[in-house]
């Protein structure tokens, strides 16, 4: 049974609802704990693994584990929020990954820990997509550009402050503290929201589409898993094949299943609009050229700089604060020049700035870095806010808790994607050049020991050991390091050059629709 809901039959059409500025504060505030979460934990990781005696497999999965539970069930969440409401779903999900946060800090073993942060990145999931649709139905189409360059403002801010304060909990209170801090701007985000938030959904709530859960988070579940594996198993190992072939296979018994189900969950009509499609790819191009190349300088700044995650946090912060500045001129500039320009332009200032770190030495400079970090600040804000507003604004406004979904579960399974490929890319070419590098020294390693230095190697870091012999290595290690450094920022810069190319086929989000439908 279905239940009709009423509309503001008097508003004119593409005209936003509600109170726009207020409802992207509200907004910012369960994002702004979803982002300080994603860059505080690797900082606690250290001290995580000390406290609680975790192993390098167990650290993984405090990371891994949540970032499977999100990118499973984004699409599934963006649904719910249609049906149900995006106001209800989004407050379930702050209140849920503030309690979650809570019981993480209280845990006492890593495998109480790692459970907890599954459940945290499923409440994650629902936050995200029902803030975005929360944002599309509140603000007028015409001004939907500005709105997404203030949300990436504000993502690029939290970015910012991230590490920092991750650095500066860790250090002086404890890694308990990095989740403690959810709770009170979970708090404020769950007080706000509900005084400031208007609801909004599909003018009629009907049955979810369980079937297609199942299919898609089975379907979710095995690519990125396979992502994630692939680089210890290996690309062609059997058990990484299987997993890719089993997402496959039901990858497209859910595609079968959606083109038959009467109220399906991803209604495939959304992806006949070429821009919806066009943006999800671009999401994952652009994920896949910025987190899998950020994800090695971490080991660049602190296995061969030998720098403290605080001073690491700090040495990123040209990018990160670049966003601060680049985000809302980029929602400018897409409401004046169209997405087509904006985003293509913002690819080639990216694909520039890959190119300048593909030539980073071991002896590298603070300006050598912090130039191309603010070249991809003001290259790939115009990718982030273009493509969101050419997923969200080109679909309907009874599916945009789905197209938020989409846009957030292409940005996972990309940056997912960048770390594993480049990795194994990376990995590859320190195998490859190390010998060369260690010289006559080869002869002294012994076999058994080649490849503990090439995993040494593969993350920037040098083996213990002190003498002439132990500074061989350590110089060997880091400029193989180097030169697959080097070959992983040429490869995301190949990448950013196809998106470009990828971004002149799009076109803008819709200017005058029906208004969204708003309830309680």
């Amino acid at each position: 049974m279905t239940q009709a809901v009423s509309v503001d039959a008097d508003a004119p059409p593409g005209r936003g609802q509600g109170r726009p500025w207020l409802t992207l504060l509200a907004v910012s505030l369960g994002v702004i704990m979803v982002m300080l979460d994603g860059t505080v934990v690797a900082i606690a990781n250290p001290v995580i693994q000390v406290e609680l005696k975790a192993t390098l497999s167990d650290l993984q999965w405090v990371t891994s584990g949540y970032l499977l539970a999100l990118a499973v069930f984004l699409i599934t969440a963006g649904k719910l929020g249609d049906l149900f409401g995006h106001k209800r779903v989004f407050l379930v999900g702050v209140a849920g990954f503030a309690l979650t946060s809570l019981a993480i800090g209280l845990s006492s073993s890593v495998g109480m820990l790692i459970a907890l942060r599954v459940l945290q990145g499923l409440f994650g999931a629902l936050l995200q997509p029902a803030a975005l649709a929360l944002l599309r139905s509140a603000f007028p189409a015409e001004r939907l550009n500005m709105a997404m360059g203030a949300w990436g403002a504000i993502i690029g801010l939290s970015s910012a402050g991230g590490p920092i304060i991750g650095g500066l909990l860790v250090e002086n209170v404890s890694w308990q503290s990095v989740f403690f801090v959810n709770v009170p701007v979970g708090a404020a985000a769950l007080a706000f929201g509900l005084w400031a938030l208007r609801e909004s959904r599909a003018q009629a709530l009907s049955r979810v589409d369980w079937l297609g859960v199942l299919l898609l988070s089975f379907a979710m579940f095995d690519l990125v898993w396979a992502i994630i594996k692939a680089p210890t198993w290996g690309w062609g190992d059997v058990r990484t094949v299987a997993f890719l072939a089993a997402a496959v296979l039901i990858g497209a018994l859910f595609v079968f299943w959606q083109s038959r189900a009467r109220e399906p969950l991803l209604p495939l009509s959304l992806f006949r609009n070429a821009s919806v499609s066009i943006g999800t790819v671009l999401m994952i191009l652009m994920a896949f050229s910025m987190f899998g190349a950020m994800f090695f300088l971490t080991f660049f700044f602190q296995g061969v700089h030998g720098l403290t995650p605080l001073d690491s946090g700090l040495r990123m912060l040209p990018m990160s604060a670049g966003m601060i500045v680049a985000s809302p001129i980029a929602g400018v500039l897409i409401g004046k020049l169209g997405p087509r320009i904006t985003i293509a332009g913002g690819m080639v200032i990216s694909a520039v700035a890959m190119f300048l770190m593909s030539r980073l030495t071991v002896d590298a400079a603070f300006a050598d870095t912090a130039i191309p970090f603010v070249l991809l600040a003001f290259g790939l804000s115009p990718v982030f806010v273009g493509a969101t507003e050419i997923i969200v604004g080109n679909a309907p406004e009874e599916l945009s808790g789905v197209a938020g979904g989409v846009q957030n579960s292409a940005m996972q399974v990309g940056g997912a994607l960048g770390t594993a490929i480049l990795g194994a890319i990376v990995s590859a070419r320190v195998a490859d050049v190390l010998p060369g590098h260690l010289g006559p020294a080869a002869a002294a390693v012994p076999p058994e020991q080649m490849g503990l230095l090439e995993a040494a190697a593969s993350v920037g870091a040098a083996p213990p050991g002190t003498g002439p012999i132990a500074k061989v290595l350590a110089d060997a290690s880091h400029l193989s390091f180097m030169d697959g450094l080097n070959l992983g920022f040429l490869v995301s810069t190949a990448v950013a050059v196809l998106a470009a190319g990828l971004a002149l086929f799009v076109r803008a989000g819709r200017k005058t629709e029906g208004a969204p439908v708003h309830l309680g």
